[in-house]
């Protein structure tokens, strides 16, 4: 496959997938603000920390306040990385590859971003909750044509990586900034004001019914970290997202053999290594914060691997 068409396919899927994670990320923190007992500060700049550009949001936006932090994640077309600009990129990626793609996905993208480009003019926080819903349908619904209408060749494993690639870079993120950042004080741990927040985490990775079902019904904060990192069954877990990643991989390369030898994926297979074996009580000891923040440079360094390994023009002679 031509390292064009490869490269096209997998950004077409990580924006799409980034464009509803950032969705995500608003709508619960609009829901969550409606729990918050009077008083209680809105917090809206751990959605800016999600993204690690605070310095350009604060030197265009000034303060982090619910309108000026939903501009700029979801509507600024200059931002490379509100919604808007991650679905331009999607149907740019997907143009240019008309030829692969089915015509169902091209049909599903371009009406995902002409619905999110007519959004931004006239929106209003009355109505952002239906409009984050039907942004994260518009994504379920891309990855459901995308795996029902597009044989799976390795174009469409180049897609699938960049799905849960960036699935896994979120979830690690989300949970980073409520673990440090979302709480108020340290007076607040164990209460119920902790307790709606680590829900809130839980429902922005669509993951509150499943933990619920799988954790005994009480709100635990080790073992909601424990759910959203090292899960081997659940869609959106880290662990989960990474064994997908290494499986499409694995099938792009060849065989196990092949793939070991590759730089991306002894890179790949060393952190899926880790998480295999490692538990949450070694998690805590390296501490929460700690751990993450290897795993994004770790994640990040994959990305860059797969760049290098399929992308990349290689020089002539």
């Amino acid at each position: 496959m031509l390292s064009r068409v490869a490269n096209s396919i997998y950004w077409l899927n990580r924006y799409v997938e980034r464009a509803d994670n950032v969705a995500r990320f608003i709508d619960v923190n609009l829901n969550l603000i409606l729990d918050f007992p009077t008083g209680v500060a809105q917090q809206w700049e751990p959605l800016v920390l999600t993204t690690g550009d605070t310095p350009i949001f604060k030197e265009r936006y000034g303060k982090a306040t619910a309108e000026n932090v939903i501009q700029f994640l979801a509507f600024d077309s200059e931002y490379p990385n509100s919604i808007v600009s991650c679905l331009q990129r999607a149907r740019e990626n997907a143009r240019s590859i008309r030829e692969i793609i089915s015509s169902e996905m091209w049909e599903q993208v371009n009406a995902f971003y002409l619905m999110v480009k007519e959004a931004a003019k006239e929106q209003t926080i009355a109505e952002l909750h239906e409009f984050f819903t039907q942004v994260k349908l518009s994504s379920h619904l891309f990855a459901g044509v995308t795996d029902a209408t597009m044989t799976h060749n390795e174009g469409w494993h180049f897609g699938r990586m960049g799905r849960f690639l960036e699935r896994a870079d979120k979830t690690s993120r989300i949970l980073d900034v409520k673990y440090f950042i979302l709480l108020p004080s340290v007076t607040d741990i164990g209460t119920p004001l902790d307790e709606i927040q680590w829900m809130a985490l839980l429902r922005s990775a669509s993951a509150y019914e499943m933990y619920r079902k799988s954790k005994q019904h009480r709100i635990i904060p080790t073992r909601v970290a424990e759910f959203l990192i090292l899960d081997r069954e659940f869609p959106r877990s880290i662990h989960f997202c990474l064994s997908q990643v290494a499986e499409s991989l694995e099938r792009i390369n060849g065989t196990p053999e092949a793939n070991c030898n590759t730089t991306v994926g002894r890179a790949l297979g060393r952190l899926r290594a880790e998480l295999e074996y490692t538990t949450m009580e070694e998690i805590m000891e390296i501490g929460l914060h700690q751990f993450l923040d290897n795993l994004q440079q770790r994640m990040n360094e994959v990305g860059k691997k797969i760049f290098e390994s399929f992308f990349a023009l290689q020089p002539v002679g």
